[in-house]
């Protein structure tokens, strides 16, 4: 199937492109200052959407998920990345400081409780968050799981995903020596954050690029992303892949999940997702009774892809309050 052709009939579900009618730049401590908006309903069901990477960023497509006529759609760029100040920040930016600063957005915008909505990354911090504050969460809509574990990182970074794409594969590790191949992450990290910039986004390039490569299941063009995009991207991700996000076990969201067992939650999983395989999603869904996992069958990673878009279309169209 041709990409764009895919990406015509993914937008045929969506709503109509709409404008925010609040933008604001909310200082959260520590020196950050974050991008939120508001768009769609300013009297209706509440919903936060969680971004991608870390470090991906919010787009307007993000709100096209939502009835706007239904939805008081919340967007926000996390520490360091999109809008948000200083770009490409590492300092003082946790998994912890996202959390609270969650709080503060939801706070400062008198919400009791909302809807929340995340992929990837995303869906890592959904769930971190929800067991947090699980009295905050209305309903989990979680795509493309991700656990923030070492099995998930060795996966990607340690040549999983690489016997499926060989190519692309050498592209990312020829630019690190041989001898350094024992862990990537490491290796791509003293390049991310050494003193020259052209040297920062040279890696960043690539750090993305690898990640670009995998996210659909039909890919087409280019897999290049912006300089200053993919700085922002890559020092983030691999700043929390190197602290393995701050969590206190390598399977602390499973072992916590039964802190939101109460919550209903939706889970969209493309059968084909080489970026986080469908096996994490298996085992946050399984035993969890007010959770329904659905795989699409000829879906990869991206929130893009026609069968993933349309199920989630379906699910925020379900959730309406009358």
């Amino acid at each position: 199937m041709d990409r764009t052709a895919g990406q015509n009939r993914a937008a045929a579900h969506l709503y109509p492109p709409i404008e925010p009618f609040d933008q604001r730049m909310l200082s959260v401590g520590e020196g950050h200052r974050i991008y939120v908006e508001q768009c769609g309903n300013p009297d209706g069901q509440p919903v936060v959407v969680f971004h991608g990477g870390p470090g991906g960023g919010c787009s307007p497509a993000m709100r096209r998920y939502f009835d706007p006529t239904h939805y008081r759609i919340i967007l926000f760029d996390q520490r360091g990345c999109g809008r948000s100040r200083p770009h490409a920040s590492v300092e003082e930016n946790t998994t912890w400081h996202l959390v609270r600063d969650i709080e503060m957005i939801r706070e400062g915008l008198d919400i009791d409780s909302w809807i929340v909505f995340g992929g990837s990354w995303g869906a890592t911090l959904a769930l971190i968050y929800a067991e947090t504050h699980p009295n905050r969460v209305t309903h989990l809509i979680l795509r493309g799981v991700f656990l923030m574990t070492q099995r998930e990182l060795d996966w990607f970074y340690g040549g999983g995903a690489g016997q499926f794409f060989p190519d692309r594969w050498s592209d990312f590790t020829s630019l690190i020596p041989a001898d350094e191949h024992d862990d990537l992450i490491e290796a791509y990290g003293r390049r991310l954050f050494a003193d020259d910039m052209q040297q920062q986004i040279r890696y960043a390039r690539a750090w993305a690029g690898w990640e670009n490569a995998l996210a659909a299941l039909q890919v087409r063009g280019s897999a290049d992303s912006p300089s200053d995009y993919a700085r922002a991207f890559a020092r983030l991700e691999n700043h929390y892949f190197r602290n393995q996000g701050w969590l206190e076990t390598d399977n602390s969201i499973l072992d916590n999940r039964h802190l939101i067992e109460h919550i209903p939650a939706s889970i969209v999983q493309g059968r084909y997702d080489m970026i986080c395989p469908p096996y994490s999603a298996y085992k946050l869904a399984e035993g969890w009774q007010k959770a329904k996992l659905t795989m699409i069958p000829a879906a990869g990673h991206a929130l893009s892809e026609p069968g993933i878009t349309a199920e989630l279309v379906r699910i925020t169209n379900g959730l309406r309050r009358a």
